[in-house]
């Protein structure tokens, strides 16, 4: 019978700490502009080196450039920033509203209102949204009403 071997306990060292500068020159990013972008019929196989990458779409001078980068006319860029501000303050006020125990529960969408806003903006008019958790943005980008005004 071999002699047991000790336990040793070995806690990694994280490479930044708060306050401190963090080093991500391990990771790989690529160029703005240089991962592709298949065309919207391809099947999921054919897409999956994009889940090892990252799609950059602005460049160092903060250009949107490449495949990814379509022309958005201004008054659409302005809505769709429009709708994810009204997300913050939304999510503020139901965050408050559930401290206050008005609400039992509140999921907020902190960080990700533009997921909600791109999805509404890639749907028809006439589109059904079945929002769920944290897509909020969603609706408010569809000029849902915030509240109902007969409730009052």
């Amino acid at each position: 019978m071999s002699p047991p071997q000790s336990l040793r306990l070995h806690v990694p060292e994280p490479s930044g700490r708060p306050g401190c500068e963090t080093d991500f020159s391990y990771l790989h990013v690529s160029p703005a502009g240089a991962v592709r972008r298949p065309p919207t019929d391809t099947t999921p196989r054919d897409t999956n080196d994009l889940a090892y990458g990252l799609v950059r779409v602005l460049d160092e001078d903060a250009r949107a450039v490449g495949p990814w980068a379509t022309e958005i006319e201004p008054s659409r860029l302005r809505k769709g920033l429009r709708a994810m501000m009204k997300t913050r303050i939304f999510d503020a006020r139901m965050l408050i509203a559930q401290r206050q125990k008005k609400l039992s529960f509140y999921m907020q969408s902190l960080g990700e209102e533009a997921i909600g806003t791109a999805q509404s903006f890639a749907l028809r008019q006439g589109d059904m949204c079945f929002p769920t958790y944290r897509q909020q943005s969603l609706l408010l980008a569809r000029d849902f009403p915030w509240w109902n005004s007969s409730a009052s």
